[in-house]
């Protein structure tokens, strides 16, 4: 048995987002996209799982006992889209750790890895979008 294997699907504080016009015209301006006829641009469904979640990436770590101030690093990020994110709807955030595994790296030494998925819900329980990302969690020696 793994030292994290109690975070398997611990369940993450839910959380809501409704991404206003202004802001997403902002969001356009900011990366060179072209306005929209009405809907979100789809990196939101990124942004508004990692702003709606009810929980800080400082406690995201917390859970794996890992200090923020140590530095994780983003290592990758995966987004499924089941519909378009829409301006102006409130959207429920759901999520769920799905595992931390420790690894050990010739240069980089003993580190964990931490899953976690989002889920951006819309009225009704439509699903929007699925956000599954990695954390890198580098381990000081002690």
């Amino acid at each position: 048995m793994g030292e994290f294997d109690h975070l398997d699907g611990h369940p993450l504080p839910e959380g809501e987002f409704t991404v206003t016009a202004e802001e997403d015209r902002r969001l356009r301006e900011a990366i060179g996209a072209g306005a929209d006829g009405g809907g979100a641009h789809p990196v939101w469904a990124y942004i508004a799982t990692q702003r709606g979640i009810g929980i800080s990436v400082g406690g995201l770590c917390e859970l794996a006992d890992y200090d923020i101030h140590d530095g994780p690093m983003l290592g990758s990020s995966e987004l499924e889209y089941a519909g378009d994110v829409r301006i102006g709807v409130p959207y429920r955030v759901r999520g769920e750790i799905v595992g931390v595994v420790r690894k050990q790296g010739r240069k980089a030494g003993t580190f964990d890895v931490l899953t976690y998925r989002e889920r951006l819900v819309g009225p009704g329980d439509e699903l929007v979008a699925t956000a599954t990302n990695t954390f890198i969690l580098p381990r000081r020696p002690a």
